[in-house]
């Protein structure tokens, strides 16, 4: 187990990370929604938009929770600086 109290509390640091991500990706997309609503004109409702920052959201943390280990494992060998590449 890990020292982080969230890895006491039970919640996986992968999972926390990923939940995190998808709270960022939807609350960019509602400041993205809101932006354009001042400046031009709303495109969507208050529900609509919500909605569609939902579906960002659970898109955003998904793809966080998917890509974590391969892009980890990109930099790991990026940071080994070795010069040897994999074909």
């Amino acid at each position: 187990m890990s020292g982080y109290p969230a890895g006491q509390m039970g919640i996986d640091p992968r999972t926390k990370s990923a939940v995190l991500w998808g709270l960022v990706g939807a609350l960019s997309f509602l400041v993205l929604v809101q932006g354009y609503a001042l400046l031009v004109a709303p495109l969507v409702s208050i529900t609509g938009a919500l909605a569609l920052a939902a579906a960002v959201g659970i898109g955003a943390g998904l793809g966080a929770y998917l890509l974590e280990p391969r892009i980890a494992a990109w930099a790991l060998d990026r940071g080994r600086g070795d010069g040897s590449r994999k074909g």
